[in-house]
């Protein structure tokens, strides 16, 4: 008898994906917080600004879902966002870690 070929029972493990739906709504959140901000101190009323932006922050989560250079556009957002605060957190973990010394 030779050697017989078997089919694996278990599907393979599929990794988490790190591009989820939470993070492209915190990048659209974060880019709609921005926006708030410069429209509301360059040019419109508050409530001006926060219209304008609430509605860009919806196309932005409505495209993603429909169109991938939307998401790949907010995934790449999102990763600078990300590395931003982790810079922040980095300097604020040096400063404080040298003033206990």
């Amino acid at each position: 008898m030779g050697p017989t070929m078997t089919t694996p029972t278990e599907p393979n493990a599929q990794p988490a994906p790190t591009r989820g739906p939470a993070r492209r709504i915190a990048a659209a959140l974060t880019v709609g917080v921005l926006l708030i901000l410069v429209l509301w101190i360059t040019a419109f009323s508050l409530f001006t600004s926060l219209l304008i932006g609430s509605g860009v922050v919806v196309v932005f989560v409505a495209a993603s879902t429909v169109s991938d250079a939307v998401e790949t556009i907010l995934n790449a957002i999102a990763a600078v966002i990300s590395f931003i605060l982790a810079a922040i957190g980095a300097i604020f973990g040096t400063i404080f870690g040298l003033c206990t010394i």
